[in-house]
């Protein structure tokens, strides 16, 4: 097996809209495809994430806290972004923590599922920064 890219995470939602406002509207991630019971968010280039919504018939099984989901994102200005986000009444489930590679804080979609949040430290003192997310656990 020759693995090239993680190509989409995808999250089954129980309100297809209420996600789309938080991941699209709230969160500014880009829409590159729509259709009735599917959206795909994310860059042009690199991995997408997909919102499915719960079928009727099956219950959704819980949130990230309960089933170890996290989604991490790389954001230029960590403060301003939970500054944006709690006016928005998002749930901040962790305020910023300050680490070695950067900042990190955890907000949650309307589902529950954990959004990472992640600052890294590009300051001159600092090693060369990987090119991949660097992001941190719940715990």
């Amino acid at each position: 097996m020759n693995i090239k890219r993680i190509g989409n995470i995808i999250l089954e939602v129980t309100d297809l809209d209420a996600s789309i406002k938080f991941y699209h509207e709230i969160l500014g991630m880009p829409i590159k495809n729509e259709r009735r019971n599917w959206v795909d968010l994310g860059q042009q280039s690199g991995g997408v994430l997909s919102l499915h919504p719960s079928s009727i018939t099956t219950s959704h099984t819980g949130s990230s806290k309960e089933n170890g989901i996290l989604i991490g994102l790389t954001v230029g200005d960590l403060a301003s972004a939970i500054d944006e986000l709690s006016s928005a009444n998002v749930k901040i489930f962790r305020d910023v923590q300050e680490r070695q590679a950067g900042k990190n804080a955890i907000v949650l979609d309307p589902d529950g599922y954990m959004v990472s949040l992640f600052e890294p430290d590009f300051s001159d003192s600092k090693d060369k920064q990987t090119t991949g997310y660097v992001g941190f656990t719940p715990e």
